[in-house]
């Protein structure tokens, strides 16, 4: 042995000096596992001259660039077929290494050709090039072709290699690596173990290949939603890193960083933050200051924020890490793509959708024009695309662009890959908004199904599409259904999730507002403070999700007719707003617009038409032009003018309501409210026919899209009961107040102020029978 040293620690001696200090241990001849790695490194750094070994070394500290322009003059050189092959895959590696894939294929077929024509089919030399060509197809995303390739360099490892040498367990590694990606967890987890069993047998039990192991298969219970599991394996991980490692190698930034994912994912944003932290430090001071592992970091950590709601301080880090990705990556590397694609998801979330939709389209032109046409994270970007349209109003192109993220994701991934689940979800919510509730329970139960299969059975995703069914259920006010559904998601999240988590408060609110809607108050605010109080520990204090909060008691204090609660709740919820947003961001027009409910029922319409006006203002700089809730708030307006007899105003409103629910793509329940109201100020006006014109056109739509016993059924055959009164029509009057009070009866609970109402009604037209 020569005099080798383990590296402890290495430390600045002082902040001003430039000098380090770096504590060594003195090896023997007799060092098991330095003998083991003195052997893997001549193995690894093996070469026929001295420039192919710099060769090697330049691709291995990813000095792409200089090894592109060794590679290239030693091609010129090269005289025999064996050193061109050669040369050709590694100038693949260094295009694959800098995301130029179109490039990668070119070189890595010369090669192939070469090594077909000039060696037998099951040659040792051949197995590198099936698996590079098969890392290729990988990142085109091109699954079913990288595990062929794969499959092909595992043959032939099978048959040249003693059955523990660590190139196989690679090979195992490869394969696992593709099921994971095409979301068949079992198959993951069997080929990493594989490879596991072969690295425990083959090297030493610190060795840092097996804590690579460890992570991987730590990965793969993470994707499945077993957090518990997955730490457990991180943590082993880790502790082989820490002591096989100095510390502040790169590999134990990697183990801080998927401990960090696991709280991210549990929702645990302080612990979170504590190990992506680490992994930073460890970058900044182990990688040059433009790597993109350290842009990675900034990543991570600006996703924290962004869960936080701290939007400002995600930008901040999302910017750090993109201005290296700019330095460090070609212009239309894929990971370029990605950053772009993470600010505008910091811009989505801030509702700031003229940004969001000029971040996801410049991610989108890297995509399409580094990756081929059918790679999954193009789909991602037509996704993404499609989630600001939706969340625009623009139904039809949000359908446009969510389809073409799917027939991307049918041609690229398995029929039961978790992804096609995603995509059946996020068409069935354009079908929720729009009120098509069959086409939307059609999609949600694709994706259900999908899920069910290739999800274990307490998966969050699963939580996620009995949300989604839930709250179809509840649109249709078939609250039993809806309560089932919410209970089932409850249900998986308190057994996958820690208590805390802000996902078990989003179910308990969900829970609430079903109750809400059925008129069970006291239900209603249980289940809202239960919500309220996870918030609260588990969120910032300017987090938005802590205003949706108040916002939730607040509409239950109006249907109590507790105007002075309602109108507190509603003022917490502007108040954290106003530290979570800038002024006029569209949150605000929200709770502008339920101020204005409150003070419409309160019969303070001046403040009422005050709140909708200010919500109009909002709508009018954020929204585009025929946005649906333009219809919303114009209606609402016209709604406070009845009120205050501006009956002329008020028709002026509803007709502009009208004139963007009836000529766009939305929800046809919305229009019905404007047929309701514009009904009631023609029976104001004493104007019945056309009064009934429009309550006709009302329920027309609400029997079509509505199952029979809905409440919003039982309000239209009441309003019916009232004009027919007017118009002492009584045997009209009584049929349809019999109607409402029948709904109300099976649906509401007995002390619904709807339910006394229409009985109060119907005390008047038995009277006059």
């Amino acid at each position: 042995m020569h005099t080798v040293f383990r590296i402890g620690e290495i430390r600045k001696i002082d902040e001003q000096s430039p000098l380090y200090q770096v504590d060594l241990k003195l090896t023997s001849d007799d060092d098991q596992q330095l003998r083991q790695l003195t052997d893997c490194i001549r193995e690894e750094s093996s070469g026929s001259t001295g420039w192919y070994r710099m060769g090697k070394l330049l691709l291995q500290i990813s000095q792409f660039d200089k090894a592109e322009e060794l590679y290239t003059a030693l091609l010129e050189q090269a005289s025999n077929d064996s050193d061109k092959a050669f040369i050709y895959h590694q100038l693949g590696s260094v295009k694959q290494d800098q995301g130029q894939y179109k490039e990668t294929a070119s070189f890595y077929e010369m090669s192939l050709e070469i090594y077909r024509r000039t060696l037998p089919e099951d040659h040792p030399s051949l197995a590198p090039a099936y698996n590079n060509i098969g890392q290729m197809y990988y990142n085109m995303g091109d699954y079913s072709k990288a595990l062929e390739f794969f499959e092909k360099a595992h043959k032939i490892k099978e048959k040249a290699l003693p059955p523990n040498h660590p190139d196989l367990a690679l090979s195992y590694n490869n394969i696992g690596g593709v099921y994971h990606k095409m979301g068949d967890y079992s198959k993951t987890l069997e080929f990493y173990e594989k490879s596991h069993k072969v690295k425990e047998k083959a090297l030493p039990p610190n060795h840092p290949d097996l804590a690579s192991s460890y992570n991987n298969i730590g990965q793969v219970y993470d994707h499945m939603g077993d957090y518990s599991k997955a730490l457990e394996f991180f943590e082993k991980a880790r502790k082989i890193r820490e002591k096989a490692l100095p510390p502040n190698h790169p590999d134990l930034a990697i183990s801080y960083n998927s401990i960090g994912a696991v709280y991210s994912n549990t929702g645990d944003y302080s612990k979170a933050l504590e190990f992506y932290e680490k992994s930073q430090k460890i970058r900044e001071k182990a990688l040059p200051p433009n790597h993109p592992d350290l842009a990675i970091s900034y990543n991570n950590i600006g996703a924290v924020y962004s869960n936080m709601g701290d939007y400002s301080k995600a930008l901040e880090f999302y910017e750090k890490s993109h201005k290296i990705f700019e330095k460090a990556l070609s212009p239309n590397h894929p990971d370029l793509a990605t950053s772009y694609n993470n600010i505008g998801e910091v811009y989505y979330n801030m509702s700031n959708y003229s940004k969001a939709l000029e971040f996801f389209e410049k991610s989108h032109k890297i995509r399409e024009k580094a990756l081929p046409p059918n790679h999954p994270d193009l789909a991602n970007s037509y996704n993404n695309i499609g989630g600001v349209y939706n969340k625009m109003g623009d139904y039809s192109k949000a359908l446009e662009f969510y389809e073409k993220s799917h027939q991307i994701y049918e041609k690229a991934l398995p029929s039961n890959h978790p992804s096609l689940a995603t995509s059946y979800n996020n068409i069935g919510g354009v079908y929720n908004n729009m009120g098509d509730y069959s086409k939307a329970l059609e999609f949600y139960e694709k994706a259900l199904k999908i899920r069910e299969k290739a999800l274990p059975p307490y998966h969050p995703s699963l939580a996620t599409s009995y949300n989604n069914i839930g709250q179809v259920y509840k649109n249709m006010g078939d609250y039993s259904k809806a309560l089932e559904f919410y209970e089932k998601a409850l249900k998986i999240k308190e057994k996958a999730l820690p208590s805390n988590h802000p996902d078990l408060a989003s179910s308990y609110n969900n829970i609430g507002q079903v109750y809400n809607n059925m008129g069970d108050y006291s239900k209603a605010l249980e289940f809202y403070e239960k919500d309220l109080e996870i918030t609260k520990k588990a969120l910032p204090p300017n987090h938005p999700d802590l205003a949706d909060s108040h916002l939730a008691f607040a509409a239950c204090y109006e249907r109590m007719g507790d105007y002075a609660a309602a109108l507190k709740a509603l003022r917490s919820a502007f108040q954290i707003q106003q530290q979570a947003f800038q002024e006029g961001n569209p949150a605000f027009s929200f709770t502008y617009s339920r101020l204005g409910r409150v003070y419409r029922s309160m019969k303070d319409y001046s403040k009422a038409l005050d709140n909708f006006e200010k919500c109009l203002a909002i709508d009018e700089k954020t929204l585009p032009e025929k946005h649906p809730d333009f219809g919303i708030t114009y209606s609402n307006i016209g709604d406070v003018h009845r009120l205050m007899g501006n009956y002329e105003k008020a028709l002026a409103f509803h007709q502009k309501a009208l004139n963007i629910q009836e000529n766009i793509q939305c929800n046809p329940l919305e229009c019905a409210l404007t047929y309701m109201n514009l009904g009631e100020t023609y029976r104001e006006m004493k104007d019945y026919s056309k009064a009934l014109t429009y309550f006709e056109k009302g329920l027309e739509i609400r029997e079509n899209k509505l199952p029979k016993n809905h409440p919003d059924l039982a309000v239209v055959y009441h309003n019916m009961a009232k004009l027919y009164l007017a118009t002492q029509k009584y045997s009209m009057a009584m049929k349809n107040i019999q109607q409402a009070v029948e709904i109300a009866q099976e649906k509401l609970p007995s002390t619904h102020p709807h339910l006394l109402e229409y009985k109060e009604t119907f005390e008047k037209i038995r009277k006059k029978m």
